[in-house]
């Protein structure tokens, strides 16, 4: 008896853990559980603890609130031009309706994927090759926006789409390869002819500069020589105008006169030795010992000179 009655109380106690198991739920933060009770929805249990009827409700599925990313898989798509391309890319979603994405559709990420997959291929045959890779941000908005209007029933809701790679065949990539070569090499060679017509302007305007400032150089020298000559021819007539007034006076003084024959004759006698020692053939007065005659000829011109009156 005492045998069967232990086994009776493991029994009561496996089965009070069993009946524990099935009514007690804690829900993890970010997250939600669908309750179906006799096999229809009943509840949805949010973050925290919960009691259930055993036998009658079962946890039937189990949701995650969080941001999901979803792997979308590579496949080939055909561009306006005829490429074949790789595209693959990344799904963001979030379950916004636990109900509606456990009843709505079967597998909530397969379709999504799948939608994304569909409408990539869409959108890449309406671009051309080069535009695919200048269009991503339109390729990821015309994404988001197809999959979230059609998984909208699902209660889920996109949040973003990014394309990860766009891989053309290896032909196309060496070509393209080429065109960039040869693009740069033409950014080269017009940066350099730039280059070389700016140091041009450059080297022109500064002969221009240099021949300017050259000329203007060469004006002011001209304006300062033409005033120092005119300022030289000035001084000397002054200065001689002041010695002829100091002669004058030296004349009209006592004594004067005297010394002024006697300066006639010395330059007289000085200028005909000059002429006869430069000349082989001489010219003679005719009257040679008349020395004091050509003198007193030479004083009466000046002494007539010196009494006219100052005008």
């Amino acid at each position: 008896m005492e045998q069967i009655f232990t086994v009776i109380l493991i029994g009561i106690i496996i089965f009070i853990f069993i009946i524990f198991t099935k009514t007690i739920r804690i829900v993890p933060q970010k997250s939600a559980y669908i309750v179906e009770r006799l096999g229809k929805y009943n509840a949805t249990l949010e973050a925290g603890f919960h009691v259930l009827m055993p036998f009658i409700d079962k946890v039937s599925y189990k949701h995650t609130l969080k941001e999901q990313a979803l792997d979308v898989a590579s496949q080939v798509c055909i561009t306006r031009d005829n490429i074949s391309v790789e595209v693959d890319g990344i799904l963001y979603l979030q379950v916004m309706d636990p109900m509606k994405a456990s009843y709505g559709i079967n597998n909530y990420q397969f379709a999504s994927t799948q939608l994304a997959q569909t409408t990539m291929r869409s959108i890449i045959g309406k671009l051309e090759l080069d535009r695919t890779f200048e269009e991503r941000e339109t390729i990821n908005n015309s994404i988001v926006e197809a999959v979230d209007k059609a998984s909208e029933p699902w209660g889920v809701k996109v949040t973003r789409y990014e394309v990860k790679n766009i891989v053309p065949p290896q032909s196309i990539k060496d070509a393209m390869e080429k065109q960039m070569r040869a693009e740069r090499e033409k950014r080269a060679l017009i940066a350099e002819s730039e280059g070389d017509k700016q140091a041009k302007i450059n080297r022109a305007e500064g002969d221009k500069a240099e021949m300017i400032a050259k000329s203007e150089g060469e004006k002011m020298k001209r304006i300062n020589e033409a005033e120092g000559r005119g300022q030289e021819i000035e001084r000397v007539a002054m200065a001689t105008a002041k010695g002829i007034r100091e002669i004058a006076l030296a004349i009209n003084e006592e004594g004067g006169m005297n010394a002024v024959n006697l300066r006639v004759a010395e330059q007289y006698l000085n200028e005909f030795g000059k002429l006869a020692k430069t000349n082989n053939t001489l010219i003679l007065p005719t009257n040679l010992a008349d020395v004091a005659g050509v003198i007193s000829t030479a004083m009466s011109v000046i002494k007539d000179k010196g009494q006219k009156p100052a005008a």
